[in-house]
């Protein structure tokens, strides 16, 4: 057992105030969303309410409520259908990336190839590159392609693969063992069998942190679907969070049901968080360290 020391002691001190202080406006939204709306100004500078409710989680659900607000304009999101949407959006991006970046990744590995470590850092370069920069020709060439207000059109610029994702896989590769190929490569495998049933396997933990921390950003991606995905049928859920907050009324936003649909649109994140956060720790450190 580790020894307790005052040093030890003030470094738990320091860590509770740190999580303090990040779960707190996660309290807040949670507060709001359980409150009715009468008290959101009453009750601000609290940490809690006067009554609490879950009428506004139902509301936003589609679900009876016996909140009715009157004063906003009567176009309630679809929480139901931009959740799927989402998830929908989230899975495409984040199986194409690991598949297509753990294919770049092995290739950077084990694969030799006139120009590889050249093609290799100018690809890292690319992530000096702004984003935004890639939005408006990116932008015409999928609605020269017809693709607007598609799941194709939305996945098109991310589907295939990422510098970090491809660098990522590449450090995992290279500490494998050479000799597991080899072995492979004597029996007659092809280069993408030995990738395929040999080097793919044996990652199966940092393709799974992998996953996660693409999901995450994947699933709270806003600006490239807020331009090509604007039609409800495809519209993921940050997008709809930001229409349901144009949902004015008298000049004021719906605050506890944007609150609410806030508080139901991260529980999938949380979840991922609380049961692979350890994964996901112990993956970048060997990354790192590799």
């Amino acid at each position: 057992m580790r020894k307790f020391t005052p040093q030890s002691a003030l470094g738990y001190i320091v860590l509770a105030v740190f999580v303090v202080l990040s779960l707190l406006p996660l309290w807040m939204a949670i507060k709001i969303g359980m409150s009715y709306p009468d008290d959101v100004f009453t009750n601000a500078e609290r940490l809690s309410t006067n009554a609490f409710t879950i009428g506004n989680f139902l509301r936003v659900m589609g679900l009876p409520s016996d909140i009715v607000l009157t004063a906003y304009r009567a176009s309630p999101i679809d929480f139901m259908l931009s959740l799927r949407n989402s998830l929908i959006y989230t899975a495409l991006t984040v199986t194409g990336q690991i598949f297509f970046s753990a294919l770049a990744g092995y290739a950077f590995a084990r694969m030799e190839f006139p120009g590889r470590k050249v093609v290799f850092f100018a690809f890292l370069a690319a992530t000096m590159i702004p984003g935004i920069v890639l939005f408006i020709p990116n932008f015409i060439l999928i609605k020269e392609l017809g693709l607007l207000n598609t799941f194709a059109g939305m996945v098109a610029p991310s589907v295939l693969m990422t510098p970090f994702a491809v660098f990522f896989m590449r450090q995992f590769f290279m500490s494998a063992p050479k000799e597991l190929d080899e072995a492979a490569k004597l029996e007659g495998a092809s280069p993408f069998q030995i990738f395929w049933r040999v080097a793919l396997p044996i990652q199966k933990g940092p393709i799974a942190t992998l996953a996660i921390l693409l999901s995450i950003n994947s699933w709270n991606e806003f600006f490239w679907p807020f331009l090509v995905g604007r039609d409800e049928s495809v519209r993921v859920m940050a997008v709809a969070l930001s229409d349901f907050m144009s949902q004015t009324g008298k000049g004021t936003p719906d605050w506890t049901g944007l609150m609410a649909a806030i508080t139901l649109s991260i529980i999938p994140v949380i979840i991922m968080l609380i049961v692979f956060g350890r994964q996901i720790v112990e993956s970048l450190q060997t990354s790192g360290m590799k």
